[in-house]
């Protein structure tokens, strides 16, 4: 069984985890902004059997648990050549640590493309291990979170990292 998916109840709420051979290939919320598409995230499978989710599961415990500021369990991606440049920069964003979509867009060489970094960012197939809640607006204010942003808010604070509470 090569493509694969369960799902786990975390300290945040149930996480769907899709997985292919050795590698995680996705996290996803309830009500997720970009789900996959039903049919290519293969068959469920307990998480207790499969060593890849219990690793997945045991990490993202201790990082809920503020024990954990990194993760070691292998992720891929498989977007095109845009959004793959915009998650590599989201996977070298520290714990702890936020950015902006426009900071991004200057970092690919122009700042107009802060829009295309959102929607880059609004895609990210692997939710909290690729960090996209940190990425913040321009006045450091929290912004869309296909997680919900209750559950961004609660992900910076976990981290210690200093973002404006707004009403959600």
């Amino acid at each position: 069984m090569i493509i694969r998916h369960t799902t786990i109840v975390t300290a945040i709420g149930e996480l769907t985890l899709v997985a292919d051979g050795d590698a995680l290939t996705g996290v996803y919320f309830p009500g997720h902004w970009h789900p996959p598409v039903a049919d290519t995230i293969g068959p469920v499978v307990e998480a207790d059997t499969d060593p890849l989710f219990v690793a997945v599961r045991t990490e993202l415990a201790e990082y809920l648990d503020g024990d954990r500021t990194t993760f070691d369990v292998p992720v891929r991606t498989a977007g095109d050549a845009f959004q793959e440049q915009v998650w590599a920069m989201l996977r070298e964003l520290p714990f702890g640590e936020t950015t902006t979509y426009g900071e991004l867009a200057e970092r690919l060489g122009d700042r107009t493309l802060a829009r295309r970094v959102g929607q880059a960012v609004g895609r990210n197939p692997v939710s909290i291990l690729i960090g996209c809640h940190r990425v913040v607006g321009k006045d450091g204010a929290l912004t869309g979170y296909a997680g919900g942003l209750e559950r961004k808010w609660r992900l910076l604070e976990l981290e210690g990292a200093l973002v404006e509470r707004t009403l959600f």
